[in-house]
């Protein structure tokens, strides 16, 4: 049976204070880091086949590496805890009830890459992790693991919790960074990256919240532990949020690679009132959804993306045989209508379009020809944006008309929904 790493926490009594964090062994990870060559750390990460949490699960280690060694030029750590994929909470799990663990994965990472200052970019509606993370960082300076020459080392840190308004969009790294400098949030194009020009101008490594605890593990116990959890390309554990149709919703922290199957029907106990899964969405809502036919599908990074959807966020929302698919995608991408940032006219303009064509179809209006409207209006938008929003949108409608054309087309000619949306 596999043993929590990151939610090992998460029950103990006042788990997120520095109290509890040190009676489970927590900051000894800093300590040995702290007495390790950076370049062996940063190596050490990358052995681990450590990928990003935050969706795009691009090899932490070798981001680190993109960083310019000149010790006289000033970089920077941000952490990325906008959490705002709808059906994501499994940053806010570790926010909130051990923060200290996040604390320590961003100074073994400052240390690694040379930077003095972090950043915790934290969605605005998290006040009680923001509050919690502000006393941890106070209790972390008062014990020496924050602050300066840290656990006797000449390694300084400071670390600011930086609260943000309640925006999307600043969830991707280049507008969390135009947030973080006092302007709108909208995204930078690329290149250049943040590795050579981030916040301030300066070199800057973005990471999530989930992939950052993981590394006072990988100091503590080592690669080839961490490598040798789940498949080979997409090692380690992984914290799954499910929701929807189960009986059982919740945050499962399980091996990466856990077939999708598993996760519904051993840990989340099925599906409510013993029906059929119609559609599983297996990473946040940008994620293509499956059907009951992909049950099998390990839940990493490479599988996914061969089954045509991602793993993203991590965020499992199961949907049973009497979910409306036409109405679900609407009020999916009445979201990303509502949260794209308007910069990008294909984004700006053609979700707009694609929620009024989507309305007049859930609301029995709907046209001769509108599915073809929708799909058109996803290869306008697909590939032609400054940031993945509108991507992610069209790739989640597409794969909705694609495993359920018919229902899209029914609702077109008949004018109702062809399931019973009696829940």
């Amino acid at each position: 049976m596999f043993e929590p790493v990151i939610l090992k926490n998460m029950n103990a009594p006042d788990s997120f204070k520095l109290t509890a964090y040190l009676n489970s062994g927590g900051y000894q990870a800093l300590k040995k880091a702290l007495e390790m060559n950076t370049d062996t750390i940063i190596q050490m990460v990358k052995d681990s086949g450590l990928r990003g949490r935050g969706g795009a699960g691009f090899s932490t280690g070798l981001k680190w590496s993109f960083i310019p060694k000149d010790p006289t030029i000033p970089k920077y750590l941000c952490c990325n805890a906008d959490e705002g994929e709808p059906g994501t909470y499994k940053d806010r799990a570790i926010i909130e009830k051990d923060p200290h663990q996040l604390l320590e994965g961003i100074a073994i990472g400052c240390y690694a890459i040379g930077a003095n200052n972090a950043y915790i970019y934290i969605r605005g509606e998290f006040t009680l992790g923001a509050d919690r993370l502000e006393e941890a960082i106070r209790e972390a300076h008062a014990k020496g693991y924050l602050g300066n020459n840290i656990l006797g080392s000449k390694f300084s840190l400071n670390i600011y919790v930086h609260r943000g308004a309640g925006a999307y969009i600043c969830g991707e790294e280049t507008a969390l960074l135009e947030s973080l400098e006092g302007r709108r949030a909208l995204p930078r194009i690329k290149p250049p990256f943040p590795a050579q020009v981030g916040l301030f101008g300066k070199p800057t490594v973005i990471n999530n919240v989930e992939t950052l605890a993981c590394i006072p593990h990988i100091i503590n116990r080592g690669a080839a532990w961490f490598a040798a959890i789940g498949p080979a390309k997409s090692p380690g554990p992984k914290l799954f949020g499910v929701s929807g149709h189960v009986n059982k919703p919740g945050l499962y922290e399980l091996p990466m690679g856990t077939p999708l199957r598993e996760i519904i029907y051993t840990h989340a106990g099925g599906i409510k009132g013993d029906r059929r899964l119609k559609a599983v969405i297996p990473g946040g809502v940008s994620a293509p959804m499956l059907t009951e036919k992909d049950l099998d599908t390990p839940m990493d990074f490479d599988s996914l993306a061969a089954k045509g959807t991602m793993l993203g966020s991590g965020a499992v929302v199961v949907m049973d045989e009497k979910t409306c698919i036409v109405k679900g995608a609407l009020i999916v991408h009445e979201f990303f209508h509502h949260e794209s940032c308007g910069k990008c006219t294909p984004c700006r303009e053609g979700l707009d379009w694609i929620v009024k064509v989507m309305r007049r179809v859930e609301h029995g209006e709907g046209k001769e020809g509108d599915v073809e409207v929708l799909l058109k209006l996803c290869g306008d938008i697909f590939g032609r944006t400054f940031c993945p929003l509108g991507d992610g949108a069209v790739m989640a409608l597409r794969g909705a008309i694609n495993n359920f054309r018919e229902e899209f087309e029914y609702h077109v000619k008949h004018k109702r929904c062809m399931v019973n949306s009696e829940q």
